[in-house]
């Protein structure tokens, strides 16, 4: 085993250096070699975000949009060259901290982190981001209204937060001055403010991956207003401060988005953005990935929202330099099951009747409906290729990848479950619909019908599938949502503990079928408290096959990103955790 480990180690590494991004999609300089400011960056697409605040983004689209309003102690540089975008880099931090620099203790368990002191807020008057405003960032990831999906990261981590956690579930949830007066009360040892300008976090035990987590959208400094909105509501939507280059000036639900200049910003004092464009259009409701990229054709827009390339559409753009495949290693999409769901008299809830639907899919059906194997590769394991701890096995094989509908009827048998009705809700936007028929024609092949349940407001993830009450009721039985890792390279936890971790399950929590198996938990542990990355992978490894024995998901596809811009949108540099194109640095001919 420990010598599989050190393969895999060091495979990914050669791996990670291949990941570059191609097939055109190549960045253009004006006349003078210099970006032109200006103009308006128009973008058409079909949902709106689940979520809008920083503490409870979950999605790629979120994590694009989030970028250019709200900054990051740390974060990473986009770029299309794949191993540029995997170092933490320091955003409103001064420097990366560490143990020659003072920042971190010898033990590892505290990290001392100094701010810029040349980043504001867009408020009247304009004033300075302070450290007590990240404190703040940090202490709305357990709001009760809105909670971050992310939180276990932390509540895992760092001192004292898990039980400040638990003491605000307690907290109505409706009264957004209960909450801010329960932050201000109570506080934890994990992250405190020295003085304005320096952090000090204290950790239960040594995190190599820490700086990673400081770099996620949800770790966001969050200004004093926001302690008058409920998080994430209605209001809050309408109110939102900015630190980062654009601010959003103009926001109807479900339809439109205006970004404007923050007069705020200053390039000086942001070393991972840059600011071009003078206005950003989001334009939302289409969901047919045709009409949109007819529009970006015709420069009626410039760039998709939330679709990838319509498969029928790549062959004839391979050659085209506005065309572009992105490596973004991911699990997406896969099949999750809802342990928790009492259709089918509990039936999901039972290993056997999942190990026989994993022998149920034509995974080579999938590759066609996405764009062939230039787009994605079949995938048979929870992590995917690029990610720490990934390690090459098929524990349902099936004949070239097409799935074995005899042997998922006769294990259904088995299992006492010959029929089952499963209920199966999925997002209409981009090819979800074509996956969800096919997934559905599979599982007929098997005996099993399918309820299929069209989600067209964009509340798939948000108010469908990440709300508990929802699962225990039986309202879905399966679905195929996807999961891009929250950052590369030391990335073991971030495709483990956020999707099967059953201490975490509750409200947003991505852990969509309420797995939960000590074992696998003690593994996430014993990661996460292990000395080194390599150690970390074998806990990793071996936490992916115990969730595939209990056929946990289905894993399907680890796919890359099609994109395609409009011929004047050049400075494209790619964001593989928000799977778009940094906005902030395009720029318009």
């Amino acid at each position: 085993m420990a010598r599989e480990v050190g393969k895999v180690t060091a495979g990914l590494a050669v791996l990670v250096v291949g990941l570059t991004g191609c097939a055109g999609g190549g960045d253009d300089a004006s006349a003078d070699g210099r970006p032109r400011d200006g103009g308006t960056l128009r973008l058409v697409g079909s949902s709106d975000v689940e979520h809008l605040d920083p503490a409870s983004v979950a999605s790629v689209g979120a994590y694009g949009l989030v970028r250019t309003f709200a900054r990051t102690l740390f974060g990473t540089l986009a770029s299309n060259t794949f191993e540029e975008t995997i170092p933490v880099r320091p955003d409103v931090a001064a420097r990366i901290p560490s143990r020659e620099n003072g920042g971190i203790s010898e033990d590892g368990r505290t990290y001392t982190v100094h701010l810029r002191d040349d980043v504001r807020w867009n408020t009247q008057p304009q004033r300075p981001v302070t450290a007590h405003d990240f404190v703040r960032g940090f202490e709305r990831l357990c709001n009760p209204a809105s909670p971050s999906g992310g939180k276990g990261y932390f509540t895992s981590t760092l001192k004292g937060m898990a039980e400040f956690c638990r003491g605000y579930t307690a907290v109505d949830p409706r009264s957004p001055g209960a909450m801010a007066a329960y932050q201000r009360d109570h506080g934890f040892d994990g992250v405190t403010a020295r003085d304005d300008e320096t952090l000090v976090f204290r950790l239960e035990r040594p995190a190599s991956d820490f700086l990673h987590l400081l770099a996620l959208p949800s770790t966001a400094a969050a200004p004093r207003e926001y302690d008058r909105y409920i998080p994430d509501g209605p209001e809050f939507r309408q109110h939102t401060i900015s630190n980062g280059p654009y601010q959003i000036t103009e926001y109807k639900p479900g339809m439109t988005y205006l970004l404007t200049r923050n007069p705020a910003w200053r390039q000086a004092g942001d070393p991972l953005r840059e600011r071009h464009v003078e206005k950003i259009r989001i334009t939302l409701g289409q969901d047919s990935p045709e009409a949109v990229q007819q529009q970006i054709e015709q420069g009626v827009a410039d760039l998709a929202w939330d679709q990838p390339v319509p498969t029928s559409a790549i062959p004839r753009l391979r050659d085209d330099p506005r065309f572009a495949i992105r490596e973004a290693p991911s699990n997406s999409p896969y099949l999750v099951f809802n342990t928790r769901s009492p259709g089918n008299s509990g039936a999901l809830g039972r290993r056997e009747v999942r190990q026989a639907l994993e022998y149920a899919i034509d995974r080579s059906a999938l590759i066609k409906i996405v764009g062939g194997p230039s787009v994605a590769k079949a995938l048979h394991t929870v992590i995917p290729p690029g990610n720490a701890g990934y390690a090459p096995a098929d524990h349902y094989p099936t004949p070239n990848d097409s799935g074995d509908p005899a042997k998922c009827r006769a294990l259904l048998a088995r299992a006492g479950h010959s029929t089952l009705t499963l209920k199966f809700p999925y997002r209409t936007n981009s090819v979800h619909k074509l996956i969800a028929q096919s997934i559905a024609e599979n599982l007929d092949a098997c005996g099993v019908k399918t309820e299929l349940l069209a989600d067209s407001g964009g509340s798939f993830y948000a108010a469908t599938i990440a709300t508990p009450a929802k699962a225990a009721a039986g309202e879905w039985d399966i679905a195929a949502p996807g999961w891009t890792p929250d950052w590369y390279g030391n990335n073991g936890r971030s495709m483990i503990q956020p999707l099967f971790d059953g201490r975490a399950y509750g409200q947003n929590s991505t852990n969509y079928g309420g797995y939960d198996n000590p074992q696998v938990n003690a593994l996430i542990d014993a990661a996460l408290t292990a000395p080194d990355p390599a150690r970390a992978a074998r806990y990793w490894q071996q936490a992916d096959r115990q969730i595939m024995a209990d056929a946990a998901i289905v894993p399907l596809l680890s796919r890359s990103h099609t994109i395609f811009r409009s011929s004047r949108v050049h400075g494209t540099r790619f964001l593989p955790t928000a799977t778009g194109y940094d906005y902030t640095r395009l720029w318009l001919t």
